[in-house]
Protein backbone atom coordinates (compact mmCIF):
# COMPACT_ATOMS: atom_id res chain seq x y z
CA UNK A 1 0.00 0.00 0.00
CA UNK A 2 1.62 3.53 -0.45
CA UNK A 3 -0.09 4.59 2.05
CA UNK A 4 3.63 3.07 3.88
CA UNK A 5 5.23 5.79 2.49
CA UNK A 6 4.67 9.45 2.84
CA UNK A 7 3.11 11.52 -0.37
CA UNK A 8 6.68 13.33 -0.33
CA UNK A 9 8.86 9.87 -0.99
CA UNK A 10 6.36 8.55 -3.08
CA UNK A 11 6.69 11.87 -5.16
CA UNK A 12 10.54 11.46 -5.41
CA UNK A 13 10.48 7.88 -6.01
CA UNK A 14 8.13 8.32 -9.43
CA UNK A 15 9.65 11.75 -10.43
CA UNK A 16 13.22 10.30 -10.47
CA UNK A 17 11.68 7.27 -12.34
CA UNK A 18 10.06 9.82 -15.19
CA UNK A 19 13.26 11.61 -15.09
CA UNK A 20 15.47 9.09 -15.64
CA UNK A 21 13.86 6.90 -18.17
CA UNK A 22 13.82 8.69 -21.44
CA UNK A 23 17.53 8.53 -21.42
CA UNK A 24 17.32 4.74 -20.30
CA UNK A 25 15.51 4.23 -23.50
CA UNK A 26 17.45 6.18 -25.32
CA UNK A 27 20.21 5.08 -24.99
CA UNK A 28 18.96 1.44 -25.55
CA UNK A 29 17.26 2.61 -28.66
CA UNK A 30 20.46 4.18 -29.91
CA UNK A 31 22.44 1.25 -29.45
CA UNK A 32 19.76 -0.98 -31.31
CA UNK A 33 19.29 1.65 -34.21
CA UNK A 34 23.07 1.54 -34.41
CA UNK A 35 23.74 -2.32 -35.01
CA UNK A 36 20.55 -2.19 -37.04
CA UNK A 37 21.55 0.27 -39.40
CA UNK A 38 25.69 -1.36 -39.87
CA UNK A 39 23.70 -4.74 -40.03
CA UNK A 40 21.08 -4.07 -42.74
CA UNK A 41 23.62 -2.03 -45.31
CA UNK A 42 26.84 -2.61 -46.29
CA UNK A 43 28.73 -0.19 -43.76
CA UNK A 44 28.78 -3.10 -41.63
CA UNK A 45 30.54 -5.29 -44.10
CA UNK A 46 33.14 -2.65 -45.00
CA UNK A 47 33.88 -1.72 -41.78
CA UNK A 48 34.97 -5.69 -41.01
CA UNK A 49 37.74 -4.64 -43.51
CA UNK A 50 39.37 -1.91 -42.20
CA UNK A 51 42.16 -3.84 -40.68
CA UNK A 52 42.58 -5.88 -43.81
CA UNK A 53 40.53 -8.83 -45.85
CA UNK A 54 41.82 -11.87 -44.21
CA UNK A 55 39.54 -13.82 -42.46
CA UNK A 56 41.01 -13.09 -38.43
CA UNK A 57 41.91 -9.41 -39.41
CA UNK A 58 37.83 -8.76 -39.78
CA UNK A 59 36.94 -10.43 -36.93
CA UNK A 60 39.18 -8.45 -34.89
CA UNK A 61 37.90 -5.28 -37.12
CA UNK A 62 34.16 -6.12 -36.38
CA UNK A 63 34.75 -6.92 -32.75
CA UNK A 64 36.73 -3.93 -31.90
CA UNK A 65 34.33 -1.39 -33.78
CA UNK A 66 30.70 -3.36 -32.13
CA UNK A 67 31.94 -2.74 -28.65
CA UNK A 68 33.76 0.58 -29.51
CA UNK A 69 30.62 2.15 -31.58
CA UNK A 70 28.23 0.87 -29.12
CA UNK A 71 29.84 2.13 -25.89
CA UNK A 72 30.32 5.64 -27.79
CA UNK A 73 26.83 5.96 -29.25
CA UNK A 74 24.97 4.93 -25.88
CA UNK A 75 27.83 6.82 -23.63
CA UNK A 76 25.98 9.99 -24.11
CA UNK A 77 23.00 8.98 -22.83
CA UNK A 78 24.27 6.44 -19.80
CA UNK A 79 25.65 10.01 -18.36
CA UNK A 80 22.51 11.97 -18.52
CA UNK A 81 21.35 9.03 -16.10
CA UNK A 82 24.15 9.67 -13.85
CA UNK A 83 23.29 13.04 -14.00
CA UNK A 84 19.81 12.60 -13.10
CA UNK A 85 20.84 10.21 -10.70
CA UNK A 86 23.03 12.40 -9.19
CA UNK A 87 20.84 15.51 -9.06
CA UNK A 88 18.70 12.87 -6.51
CA UNK A 89 21.77 12.45 -4.08
CA UNK A 90 22.44 8.72 -5.43
CA UNK A 91 25.87 9.12 -7.51
CA UNK A 92 28.67 10.07 -5.04
CA UNK A 93 31.53 9.34 -7.74
CA UNK A 94 32.98 11.79 -9.52
CA UNK A 95 33.03 12.06 -13.45
CA UNK A 96 37.04 10.79 -13.27
CA UNK A 97 36.11 7.64 -11.84
CA UNK A 98 33.17 6.96 -13.76
CA UNK A 99 35.79 7.19 -16.50
CA UNK A 100 38.00 4.80 -14.93
CA UNK A 101 35.28 2.62 -14.40
CA UNK A 102 33.71 2.90 -18.37
CA UNK A 103 37.71 2.03 -19.17
CA UNK A 104 37.79 -1.33 -17.04
CA UNK A 105 34.61 -2.18 -18.75
CA UNK A 106 35.50 -2.18 -22.45
CA UNK A 107 38.56 -4.19 -20.56
CA UNK A 108 36.42 -6.52 -19.97
CA UNK A 109 33.72 -6.72 -23.04
CA UNK A 110 36.44 -6.28 -25.72
CA UNK A 111 38.36 -9.90 -24.92
CA UNK A 112 34.72 -11.33 -23.95
CA UNK A 113 33.29 -10.29 -27.36
CA UNK A 114 36.48 -10.91 -29.48
CA UNK A 115 36.25 -14.23 -27.76
CA UNK A 116 32.68 -14.82 -28.42
CA UNK A 117 32.98 -13.87 -32.24
CA UNK A 118 36.44 -15.97 -32.90
CA UNK A 119 34.51 -18.82 -31.34
CA UNK A 120 31.21 -18.30 -33.48
CA UNK A 121 33.22 -17.51 -37.12
CA UNK A 122 36.10 -19.97 -36.72
CA UNK A 123 34.20 -23.61 -34.67
CA UNK A 124 30.98 -23.45 -36.45
CA UNK A 125 27.76 -23.39 -35.10
CA UNK A 126 27.69 -26.82 -32.82
CA UNK A 127 31.04 -25.82 -31.07
CA UNK A 128 30.54 -22.39 -30.79
CA UNK A 129 27.15 -23.39 -29.38
CA UNK A 130 28.75 -25.48 -27.13
CA UNK A 131 31.43 -22.93 -25.75
CA UNK A 132 29.04 -20.57 -25.42
CA UNK A 133 27.71 -22.82 -22.95
CA UNK A 134 30.68 -23.11 -21.30
CA UNK A 135 31.49 -20.03 -21.32
CA UNK A 136 28.69 -18.91 -19.49
CA UNK A 137 29.35 -21.55 -16.58
CA UNK A 138 33.31 -20.52 -16.43
CA UNK A 139 32.27 -16.62 -16.10
CA UNK A 140 29.64 -17.21 -13.24
CA UNK A 141 32.42 -19.33 -11.36
CA UNK A 142 35.37 -16.42 -12.44
CA UNK A 143 32.86 -13.44 -12.16
CA UNK A 144 33.49 -12.97 -7.85
CA UNK A 145 36.93 -13.58 -7.69
CA UNK A 146 38.07 -12.47 -10.95
CA UNK A 147 35.61 -9.57 -11.94
CA UNK A 148 33.86 -8.24 -9.20
CA UNK A 149 37.56 -6.90 -7.28
CA UNK A 150 38.28 -4.61 -10.70
CA UNK A 151 35.09 -2.34 -10.22
CA UNK A 152 35.23 -2.32 -5.99
CA UNK A 153 37.40 -3.14 -3.27
CA UNK A 154 36.23 -5.19 -0.48
CA UNK A 155 37.60 -5.41 3.35
CA UNK A 156 36.77 -8.41 5.46
CA UNK A 157 33.86 -6.68 8.06
CA UNK A 158 35.03 -6.18 11.64
CA UNK A 159 35.03 -9.09 14.12
CA UNK A 160 31.72 -8.09 16.41
CA UNK A 161 28.35 -8.81 16.80
CA UNK A 162 26.96 -8.17 13.18
CA UNK A 163 29.47 -10.21 11.79
CA UNK A 164 28.88 -13.16 14.58
CA UNK A 165 25.07 -12.48 13.73
CA UNK A 166 25.42 -12.90 10.17
CA UNK A 167 27.19 -15.98 10.25
CA UNK A 168 24.92 -17.82 12.85
CA UNK A 169 22.28 -17.06 10.21
CA UNK A 170 23.63 -18.17 7.03
CA UNK A 171 24.69 -21.61 9.53
CA UNK A 172 21.20 -21.73 10.53
CA UNK A 173 19.87 -21.40 7.04
CA UNK A 174 22.39 -24.23 6.30
CA UNK A 175 24.43 -22.34 3.90
CA UNK A 176 28.27 -22.32 4.27
CA UNK A 177 30.02 -18.55 4.12
CA UNK A 178 33.60 -18.42 4.01
CA UNK A 179 33.25 -14.65 4.97
CA UNK A 180 31.51 -11.35 5.16
CA UNK A 181 33.09 -8.75 3.58
CA UNK A 182 31.87 -5.01 3.36
CA UNK A 183 32.24 -3.12 -0.32
CA UNK A 184 33.22 0.26 -1.15
CA UNK A 185 29.99 1.01 -2.37
CA UNK A 186 30.19 4.36 -1.07
CA UNK A 187 32.73 6.14 -3.35
CA UNK A 188 29.79 5.57 -6.25
CA UNK A 189 26.38 5.73 -4.69
CA UNK A 190 23.89 6.13 -1.58
CA UNK A 191 22.30 3.48 -2.90
CA UNK A 192 21.84 0.48 -0.22
CA UNK A 193 22.15 -3.12 -0.98
CA UNK A 194 23.65 -6.51 -0.25
CA UNK A 195 24.45 -9.93 -1.43
CA UNK A 196 25.67 -13.54 -1.41
CA UNK A 197 28.36 -14.34 -4.37
CA UNK A 198 30.80 -17.36 -5.04
CA UNK A 199 30.32 -20.85 -5.44
CA UNK A 200 31.90 -23.02 -2.71
CA UNK A 201 34.96 -21.88 -1.27
CA UNK A 202 34.41 -19.01 -3.20
CA UNK A 203 31.22 -18.10 -1.42
CA UNK A 204 30.83 -15.01 0.78
CA UNK A 205 28.17 -12.43 1.91
CA UNK A 206 29.06 -8.92 0.96
CA UNK A 207 27.54 -5.72 2.54
CA UNK A 208 27.40 -2.15 0.58
CA UNK A 209 28.93 0.08 3.41
CA UNK A 210 25.72 2.22 3.13
CA UNK A 211 23.99 -0.33 4.62
CA UNK A 212 26.14 -1.08 7.11
CA UNK A 213 26.15 2.80 8.44
CA UNK A 214 22.61 3.34 7.31
CA UNK A 215 20.59 0.34 8.64
CA UNK A 216 20.01 -1.14 12.09
CA UNK A 217 21.40 -4.68 12.53
CA UNK A 218 17.83 -6.24 12.14
CA UNK A 219 17.25 -5.13 8.67
CA UNK A 220 21.14 -5.66 7.30
CA UNK A 221 20.22 -8.96 8.84
CA UNK A 222 16.98 -9.40 6.55
CA UNK A 223 18.73 -8.37 3.46
CA UNK A 224 21.06 -10.75 3.86
CA UNK A 225 18.59 -13.39 4.61
CA UNK A 226 16.84 -12.73 1.32
CA UNK A 227 20.28 -13.14 -0.14
CA UNK A 228 20.96 -16.47 1.56
CA UNK A 229 17.79 -17.25 -0.09
CA UNK A 230 18.55 -17.24 -3.61
CA UNK A 231 21.11 -19.67 -2.58
CA UNK A 232 19.16 -21.70 -0.44
CA UNK A 233 16.90 -22.44 -3.79
CA UNK A 234 19.27 -22.69 -5.98
CA UNK A 235 18.52 -19.38 -8.19
CA UNK A 236 22.55 -18.13 -8.87
CA UNK A 237 22.75 -22.37 -10.10
CA UNK A 238 19.67 -22.15 -11.76
CA UNK A 239 20.57 -18.86 -13.45
CA UNK A 240 23.54 -20.20 -14.54
CA UNK A 241 22.40 -23.29 -16.26
CA UNK A 242 20.20 -21.26 -17.58
CA UNK A 243 22.26 -19.26 -19.03
CA UNK A 244 24.25 -21.93 -20.06
CA UNK A 245 21.27 -23.68 -22.18
CA UNK A 246 20.27 -20.14 -23.57
CA UNK A 247 23.60 -19.24 -24.73
CA UNK A 248 23.60 -22.69 -26.54
CA UNK A 249 20.25 -21.89 -28.10
CA UNK A 250 20.87 -18.61 -29.24
CA UNK A 251 23.90 -19.62 -31.02
CA UNK A 252 22.18 -22.06 -32.69
CA UNK A 253 19.03 -19.30 -33.49
CA UNK A 254 21.74 -16.97 -34.54
CA UNK A 255 23.29 -19.88 -37.10
CA UNK A 256 20.15 -20.29 -38.44
CA UNK A 257 18.91 -17.02 -39.12
CA UNK A 258 22.59 -16.07 -40.60
CA UNK A 259 21.85 -18.74 -42.55
CA UNK A 260 18.85 -17.72 -44.53
CA UNK A 261 18.97 -13.80 -44.00
CA UNK A 262 22.56 -13.11 -44.69
CA UNK A 263 24.65 -12.32 -48.26
CA UNK A 264 27.72 -14.04 -46.75
CA UNK A 265 28.49 -17.51 -45.77
CA UNK A 266 28.30 -18.72 -42.49
CA UNK A 267 31.85 -18.38 -41.40
CA UNK A 268 32.30 -14.96 -43.38
CA UNK A 269 32.69 -12.08 -40.84
CA UNK A 270 31.70 -9.74 -42.83
CA UNK A 271 28.30 -10.57 -41.69
CA UNK A 272 29.08 -9.83 -37.83
CA UNK A 273 26.93 -6.63 -37.02
CA UNK A 274 23.93 -8.68 -39.07
CA UNK A 275 25.10 -10.84 -36.44
CA UNK A 276 24.98 -8.50 -33.37
CA UNK A 277 21.86 -6.73 -34.31
CA UNK A 278 20.27 -10.33 -34.25
CA UNK A 279 21.51 -11.03 -31.06
CA UNK A 280 19.97 -7.43 -29.33
CA UNK A 281 16.98 -7.57 -31.14
CA UNK A 282 16.42 -11.10 -29.82
CA UNK A 283 18.13 -9.91 -26.16
CA UNK A 284 14.98 -7.53 -26.05
CA UNK A 285 12.23 -9.65 -27.17
CA UNK A 286 13.48 -11.77 -23.72
CA UNK A 287 13.82 -9.30 -21.83
CA UNK A 288 10.09 -9.12 -20.14
CA UNK A 289 10.48 -12.92 -19.80
CA UNK A 290 13.93 -13.14 -17.91
CA UNK A 291 11.87 -9.99 -16.13
CA UNK A 292 9.19 -12.28 -15.01
CA UNK A 293 11.25 -14.96 -13.84
CA UNK A 294 13.52 -12.90 -12.12
CA UNK A 295 10.31 -11.14 -9.89
CA UNK A 296 9.58 -15.10 -9.32
CA UNK A 297 12.72 -16.11 -7.62
CA UNK A 298 12.92 -12.31 -5.83
CA UNK A 299 9.50 -13.40 -4.35
CA UNK A 300 10.78 -16.76 -3.14
CA UNK A 301 13.59 -15.31 -1.53
CA UNK A 302 11.25 -13.16 0.14
CA UNK A 303 9.23 -15.67 1.47
CA UNK A 304 12.64 -17.48 2.69
CA UNK A 305 13.71 -14.13 4.46
CA UNK A 306 10.39 -14.20 6.35
CA UNK A 307 10.61 -17.48 7.29
CA UNK A 308 14.24 -17.83 8.25
CA UNK A 309 13.97 -14.30 10.64
CA UNK A 310 9.83 -14.70 11.60
CA UNK A 311 10.17 -10.98 11.83
CA UNK A 312 7.86 -9.66 9.44
CA UNK A 313 7.47 -5.87 10.49
CA UNK A 314 11.85 -5.81 10.43
CA UNK A 315 10.86 -7.07 7.12
CA UNK A 316 8.58 -4.16 6.54
CA UNK A 317 11.11 -1.36 7.43
CA UNK A 318 13.75 -2.99 5.89
CA UNK A 319 11.62 -2.63 2.17
CA UNK A 320 10.51 0.97 3.64
CA UNK A 321 14.30 1.70 3.89
CA UNK A 322 15.43 0.64 0.68
CA UNK A 323 12.83 2.03 -1.30
CA UNK A 324 13.10 5.33 0.32
CA UNK A 325 17.22 5.42 -0.14
CA UNK A 326 17.40 4.12 -3.48
CA UNK A 327 14.87 6.65 -4.57
CA UNK A 328 12.76 3.94 -5.51
CA UNK A 329 8.70 4.44 -7.20
CA UNK A 330 7.05 2.17 -4.33
CA UNK A 331 4.36 1.29 -6.95
CA UNK A 332 5.47 2.02 -10.80
CA UNK A 333 2.99 1.48 -13.49
CA UNK A 334 1.95 -2.18 -14.23
CA UNK A 335 3.16 -2.67 -17.91
CA UNK A 336 6.46 -0.77 -17.11
CA UNK A 337 7.08 -2.64 -14.67
CA UNK A 338 6.20 -5.98 -16.60
CA UNK A 339 8.38 -5.25 -18.79
CA UNK A 340 11.41 -4.42 -17.02
CA UNK A 341 10.88 -4.63 -13.30
CA UNK A 342 13.56 -7.36 -11.79
CA UNK A 343 11.76 -7.69 -8.53
CA UNK A 344 8.28 -7.04 -7.04
CA UNK A 345 7.33 -3.52 -6.48
CA UNK A 346 7.98 -2.43 -3.15
CA UNK A 347 3.77 -2.19 -2.14
CA UNK A 348 3.91 -6.01 -3.35
CA UNK A 349 6.56 -6.76 -1.04
CA UNK A 350 4.89 -5.07 1.93
CA UNK A 351 1.89 -6.53 1.57
CA UNK A 352 3.37 -9.96 1.07
CA UNK A 353 5.44 -9.58 4.39
CA UNK A 354 1.67 -8.32 6.29
CA UNK A 355 -0.01 -11.59 4.64
CA UNK A 356 2.59 -13.59 6.60
CA UNK A 357 1.63 -12.92 9.58
CA UNK A 358 -2.42 -13.74 8.97
CA UNK A 359 -3.11 -16.75 9.91
CA UNK A 360 -4.27 -19.50 7.82
CA UNK A 361 -8.16 -19.98 8.04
Amino acid sequence: MTEDFSPAETARGRALRRAQSPPLMAGRLAGLALLLSLGLTPAGAALTGVFGGAWGLRVLAGGLLLVLLRQAVTLPFSARVRVVRRRYGLVTQGWGGWAADVARGLLVSVPLALAALYGFYGLGWAWAALGAACAAVALSWLAPVVLEPLFNRFRPMDAGPLRDALLELAARDGVPVRDVLVADASRRTTALNAYVSGFGRTRRIVAYDTLLTTAPAGEVALVVAHELGHVKHRDVLRGTLFGALGAAAGVCVLAAFLATASPYAADDPRGLFLLAAAAAVGSALAGPLGCAVSRRAERRADRHALELTRDPAEFIAMQRRLTVANVSDPDPPRALHLLFGTHPTAVQRIAAARAFTTPTP
